[in-house]
C-alpha cells in the first residue's frame, strides 16, 4: 500500500487541506493508500484545522472537520513493508 504524508509547519492549513483533497481523489480513483498529514512544529497538536481553511475546503466539497493537528514523528518515515 502506498503511504503519503503531507507536511507543513503547523498542520492546520496546508497539509490537512492537501490530505483531504488527495484522499478524496485517491478514493475516487480506487487507489489503496494510507494518507496522513503532520506539522514540523508542535504548538497546534490536537487542534482542528484553521476555521477559514475548513470553510474554504467545505465550499469546494472537502471536509476537514475530522482532522486534528499532530507533529511529524520518526515512525512516519519507517518502511512499512
Amino acid at each position: 500500500m502506498t503511504r503519503v504524508l503531507f507536511v507543513c509547519l503547523g498542520n492546520i492549513c496546508r497539509s490537512p487541506s492537501a490530505e483531504a483533497v488527495f484522499r478524496a481523489q485517491a478514493e475516487a480513483a480506487g487507489l489503496a493508500t494510507n494518507i496522513d498529514s503532520a506539522g514540523t512544529g508542535g504548538w497546534h497538536i490536537g487542534n482542528p484545522p484553521y476555521r477559514p481553511m475548513i470553510d474554504a475546503a467545505w465550499a469546494r466539497g472537502y471536509d476537514l472537520t475530522p482532522l486534528r493537528a499532530r507533529q511529524v514523528r520518526a515512525r512516519d518515515f519507517e518502511d512499512s513493508t
